[in-house]
């Protein structure tokens, strides 16, 4: 069994309040309403223009909803709340006393490969070495390896993938561009899982014949992550284009969904 190790880069958000739960179900991408002791929800809050703020995991406490987030984007997450509630009954501020731990605790909504994860008292820092192993594994973007705050598209790092967007429960910032672009089918970038021989260090941009597609932004080992054009590594495979990072051979993953996308993209 897998030691449990806390990850200093992650931070606790507190929502309470009367309110709470009404508020960030009209404003994050997925339900707050009805959840579980026990259960972590995966979701976003985004601008008006659909880019990620900060993504997060939920969680209720007994007096609150807990939002874990990288501690980089809690701050401004904290204070674009704060500025949103007007007059709702609801209080908002950062938990310095509470962290997340990993290898315990409730399982990941992301994947069935993810690691179980725990919100508690803040610990000392661990080695998240085997974490970002078995998350690259998973397939699972992070803010702040793989994406700043304000930087991609949910469907940039797969969260209409893996459960965090609700398409079905009402509004949420940002949910016209969302829904458009699922609608239409017109996401061009995703996150794919890539395998390249060690030494190569993220990021570093994906060649395909010496043309930027993509950046490939985690690594563990000879595994990685990269956010990438599909559409134009679609048409570098198909003229058998070496693709490069570092002036390493890559190899993409192509899970089931990607035919697809091409093809709705080609229509």
């Amino acid at each position: 069994m897998q030691t449990p190790e806390f990850l200093d880069y992650r931070s606790i958000v507190s929502v309470t309040g009367a309110d709470a739960e009404a508020f960030l179900n009209g404003i994050v991408t997925v339900s707050t309403t009805s959840m579980a002791p026990h259960e972590l929800r995966y979701g976003a809050l985004l601008t008006p223009q659909g880019k990620v703020i900060a993504d997060m995991l939920l969680a209720r406490a007994s007096d609150a909803i807990l939002l874990d987030v990288a501690a980089s984007a809690a701050p401004a997450l904290v204070k674009r709340l704060t500025l949103m509630k007007l007059r709702a009954a609801v209080t908002v501020g950062e938990r310095p006393d509470l962290g997340v731990s990993v290898f315990e605790g409730e399982a990941d909504p992301r994947s069935g490969q993810a690691p179980r994860r725990k919100i508690g008292p803040r610990g000392q820092p661990g080695d998240v070495s085997v974490y970002d192993a078995a998350r690259i594994a998973a397939g699972l973007a992070e803010q702040n390896f793989d994406f700043g705050a304000e930087d991609v598209f949910p469907a940039d790092i797969n969260m209409d993938l893996v459960g965090g967007i609700d398409f079905r429960k009402g509004c949420f910032v940002g949910q016209e561009v969302v829904s458009r672009m699922k609608r239409r089918g017109t996401a061009r970038r995703r996150t794919l899982k890539v395998t390249l021989a060690a030494g190569v260090t993220a990021p570093t941009p994906i060649l395909a014949n010496g043309f930027e597609i993509g950046m490939l932004t985690s690594i563990s080992g000879g595994a990685g992550l990269a956010r990438v054009r599909i559409d134009r590594l679609s048409q570098a495979l198909a003229k058998g284009e070496p693709l490069t990072a570092g002036r390493t051979t890559v190899t993409f993953d192509r899970p089931s969904w990607l035919a697809a996308e091409l093809a709705a993209l080609e229509g």
